[in-house]
């Protein structure tokens, strides 16, 4: 997830550290498959104590079609410093299908962004083998919200192993005092992952199966990192990235600071306008999204990089993206043809709240008469998204049989704002460089990069615009837009639409 473009952006100084030890030969689970428990030599104390042993557990369920049995495993993976003492326990889920052969059955390691989001939302919302269904006519009631079987689960295609960050689910650091310099930065949080992925699947000899990462958010710019690490640190290289409402670069995403991010954010709200007034179908919406696009790189970008229109030109320019947008061209004017998507005058209309990550969603506004951006509430970040952190504890209690008196830590804010951008040569990470490096190095990786229309936090167009200024390996490239906001999984079609095309990108 993404808890907002202001809070994203805000540096901290912070330090790397490395994670290097392999740990030690596993013991074999009930079901003969290697299990990552803790050397019997550790002590954990604190909120690491407090997590059990690996659970395993064995169902079976209908997925794409198919009728499968596969064996679930909850537990963590012990993270260490050069000198082989803890330095996190790593919470994950695995998924395996029963009786697959493991040198043909892809594996997809899932990470969610924020950063500081644990892995839940991609969990029950778009992959795992159960989803939380909200009900019908009502999406943002998430008080009555529940757990269903998942038909459109990845798991027809894959294994599947979710990781939780360091301080996010139920990933614990053993040192809290020292974990924003062993965790909270772009490229420790990358080493870590990197480290945890090979740590699983040597212990479950899964090294030369097809490897995929999939992440959402800022999940996709970790994706790069990770993909990278893994390169480096532990010799790894993957078949494919799966990115779903992906950051891939943080000052594409600054509407503050930078013409081009606040172009990218134009068309998906002439889309969500498009589609609060009915007028996109399946037939014309790639035509829509393609028009909002050229015109928002095109006239627009130019309008705004050129001299401020005046008079009768800059009348027509506000009226011309009031028309685009559906708002009214007096709070155009006011901000000068540039509509702040975090503004509450840009959000509220008509007594309705409309969120930064679906544009079509909305709630009653619970300040009409108009507050500071910053104390208008996100009915998604705020309101029904925090569903996912009880469901999946009630998940992991009842149906994966993990139990802990720790609560799941959906969204941890604090991650968010010591979060370390920072690269060795520049004050910010520049992730396309490394994404373009690695699909040059290795000519096998493809990527599947997955947007909803609506979604103003990041937004179809900048991965759009990232993915046609790629010089080699471009072809390697898929663009797919959804109906649907960040969160596009949240709605039934898209949900299955978004399977369909991930089990063909995952087919050998």
């Amino acid at each position: 997830m993404w808890p907002g473009l202001p809070l994203c952006l805000a540096l901290c100084l912070s330090a790397t550290s490395a994670l290097a030890v392999t740990a030690p030969a596993p013991p074999r689970t009930e079901a003969g498959q290697p299990a990552q428990t803790p050397d019997a030599t550790d002590t954990f104390h604190d909120a690491a104590a407090m997590l059990p042993k690996d659970s395993v557990t064995h169902h079976n369920g209908t997925f794409g079609g198919q009728k499968m049995t596969y064996t679930a495993t909850a537990g963590t993976l012990t993270l260490r410093d050069d000198a082989g003492k803890p330095t996190a326990r790593m919470f994950y889920t695995a998924y395996t299908r029963d009786g697959a052969d493991p040198a043909r059955r892809p594996v997809v390691y899932f990470f969610n962004g924020g950063p500081g989001a644990g892995t839940a939302y991609l969990h029950l919302g778009a992959a795992g083998p159960v989803t939380l269904d909200f009900p019908t006519g009502n999406p943002a009631d998430g008080a009555n919200a529940q757990i269903r079987p998942n038909p459109e689960s990845w798991l027809s295609a894959a294994d599947l192993v979710f990781l939780d960050a360091p301080g996010t689910g139920w990933s614990v650091p053993t040192d809290p005092k020292q974990a924003d310099k062993q965790f909270y930065g772009v490229k420790q949080d990358a080493k870590a992952f990197a480290k945890a992925i090979q740590l699983w699947a040597n212990a479950n000899k899964r090294l030369m199966s097809p490897r995929y990462l999939a992440g959402e958010s800022y999940g996709g710019l970790r994706a790069i990192e990770v993909a990278n690490a893994l390169a480096e640190d532990q010799h790894i290289l993957l078949n494919g990235m799966i990115m779903i409402s992906p950051a891939l670069d943080m000052t594409l995403l600054d509407t503050e600071n930078n013409i081009l991010a606040e172009a990218f954010v134009l068309p998906s709200l002439e889309a969500a306008n498009l589609a609060l007034q009915h007028k996109l179908t399946p037939e014309n919406t790639a035509q829509h999204l393609d028009t909002a696009y050229r015109y928002a790189t095109g006239p627009y970008l130019s309008t705004l990089a050129g001299t401020p229109p005046a008079g009768d030109d800059a009348e027509d320019f506000y009226e011309a993206v009031a028309n685009h947008t559906g708002i009214e061209q007096d709070i155009i004017t006011k901000q000068r043809g540039m509509p702040r998507p975090e503004a509450h005058d840009i959000r509220s209309r008509d007594g309705r709240l409309y969120s930064l990550y679906d544009a079509t969603l909305s709630i009653a506004d619970p300040f009409p008469e108009g507050v500071d951006n910053g104390e208008s509430p996100d009915p998604m970040l705020d309101g029904f998204g925090h569903a996912y952190g009880s469901a999946f504890e009630q998940y992991a209690t009842t149906e994966l049989r993990y139990r802990t008196d720790l609560s799941y830590n959906l969204l941890n804010d604090a991650i968010s704002q010591t979060w370390d951008y920072r690269d060795a040569n520049t004050p910010i990470v520049r992730p396309i460089p490394t994404l373009r490096r690695l699909l040059a190095l290795n000519p096998t990786l493809r990527v599947f990069i997955a947007n909803g229309a609506y979604d103003l936090v990041c937004p179809y167009a900048s991965s759009r615009w990232v993915a046609e200024h790629i010089p080699v390996g471009r072809s390697r490239i898929g663009l797919h837009v959804y109906p649907g906001g960040h969160m596009l999984y949240t709605r039934t079609d898209s949900l299955a639409a978004l399977a369909r095309d991930v089990r063909t990108f995952l087919a050998p």
